[in-house]
């Protein structure tokens, strides 16, 4: 939630919106600033990097310098969200009905390192987005039927980008970690960034397709495309992402 303080924006990330224990969702906060920067008249792809865990319950500066955004905690920057010039390629579609019976091999309904997660976590049906990403059989994709809940709606009953990108976030990770969507398994892993695109409103009770393919492996970095479609296959929103594994215990020294 955001509130105006003098002529100082703060963000205080409410609980309900966890990531991994005591931190906000990536998808979450990325979508919240990008959509601080499509309420400055921008229409372009964001591109959000996570550089610290963003803390539940705490009040953190927002401040715009030039055409960019950065979530602030005292002199350190959190987040940082910036406009691009750049073409989102998404996963292909899959139908509803398909990415439903895909959600049967969602490696998290057996064992979830994060189970409290906003998006992808088993939580209670209202209060996350439950969304359960398998493999897709036949392809390199997991997918997931999302069933949007209506308690994710703002004060005037839209479901915001905030929402949407968190969507789009988990999704990533899981096809890297989908023994079906990738020849290396990945046990764990952080969000570093998010670029997307959201192009249409995803409406509550709603029943949509999330769509995510593992693109490839640099060393600690794992990159991925995710997408959300309506059930006739139209394009709702799209993202490019990053995310980052632990340095091996060698390393840490």
């Amino acid at each position: 939630m955001t509130a105006a303080v003098g002529l100082q924006t703060v963000l205080t990330v409410p609980k309900r919106f966890r990531g991994p224990e005591g931190t906000a969702n990536g998808g979450w906060i990325a979508g919240t600033l990008a959509g601080v920067l499509r309420g400055a008249g921008n229409e372009s792809p964001v591109e959000v990097t996570l550089h610290k865990p963003v803390p539940l319950e705490t009040e953190l500066a927002v401040e715009h310098v030039g055409n960019a955004v950065a979530l602030c905690r005292d002199d350190s920057h959190l987040v940082e969200a910036i406009p691009v010039a750049e073409t989102l390629t998404p996963p292909p579609f899959v139908s509803f009905t398909d990415a439903a019976r895909a959600e049967a091999g969602f490696p998290g309904l057996g064992g979830h390192a994060i189970a409290g997660c906003f998006a992808c976590g088993v939580r209670e049906p209202g209060d996350g987005l439950r969304i359960f990403p398998g493999p897709v059989e036949g392809t390199d994709l997991v997918a997931a039927g999302w069933r949007v809940p209506v308690g994710v709606t703002d004060e005037h009953g839209v479901v915001p980008e905030s929402i949407v990108w968190a969507a789009l976030d988990c999704a990533t990770g899981w096809a890297h970690h989908c023994s079906g969507a990738a020849s290396q398994p990945v046990e764990s892993a952080l969000l570093g960034r998010l670029t997307g695109q959201v192009y249409r409103r995803v409406y509550p009770m709603g029943r949509y397709s999330v769509v995510a393919r593992p693109v490839r492996r640099e060393g600690r970095k794992l990159f991925g495309v995710s997408a959300v479609y309506e059930l006739d296959g139209t394009l709702v929103a799209a993202a490019a992402a990053t995310w980052i594994t632990p340095r091996p215990v060698a390393d840490c020294a």
